[in-house]
């Protein structure tokens, strides 16, 4: 299950996504908004992170008008790797690096077409399970530990 959430800045784009989701039969819980009145990216960017952090959901996706905001916020549950990214490098990089378990965007950098190709190389990229990548995520979780109690 694919934990998906976004703000009125990436309500457009969650539309392509969904369809892109539903098309490839991959099943997915949206954590709203439901309309492009102004809200509160973090509301949404929280309910979508504790759901993938309890693993009711195996991996999120998070829209906003940049995308920064909203994975600022998803990053500050214990256990989320939420990348920001605007390029497939880089959404093939956070998986095969840093096992990112949530991915972010924004609608206002990005073009619904480059956004299907970033989403599905995140989805069908899996963690190298490299020892060098494995002992820096270790890193990461070992402060996490430090300063998330």
């Amino acid at each position: 299950m694919i934990a998906l959430a976004c703000d009125h800045g990436g309500f457009g784009l969650k539309k392509t996504v969904t369809d892109y989701l539903e098309a490839k039969g991959l099943a997915y819980k949206d954590f709203g908004t439901f309309s492009a009145q102004s809200c509160d990216y973090p509301d949404f960017a929280l309910a979508a992170a504790e759901a993938v952090a309890s693993g009711e959901c195996d991996r999120g996706i998070l829209i906003c008008g940049t995308g920064i905001g909203i994975s600022i916020a998803a990053n500050k549950v214990k256990g989320i790797r939420a990348a920001h990214v605007h390029d497939v490098f880089s959404a093939k990089a956070t998986r095969l690096h840093n096992d990112a378990n949530m991915i972010a965007f924004g609608e206002r950098v990005i073009g619904p077409g480059l956004a299907i190709e970033i989403l599905d190389a995140f989805l069908n990229t899996p963690f190298s399970g490299d020892e060098r990548h494995q002992r820096r995520i270790d890193k990461i979780t070992a402060i996490e530990k430090k300063y998330f109690k």
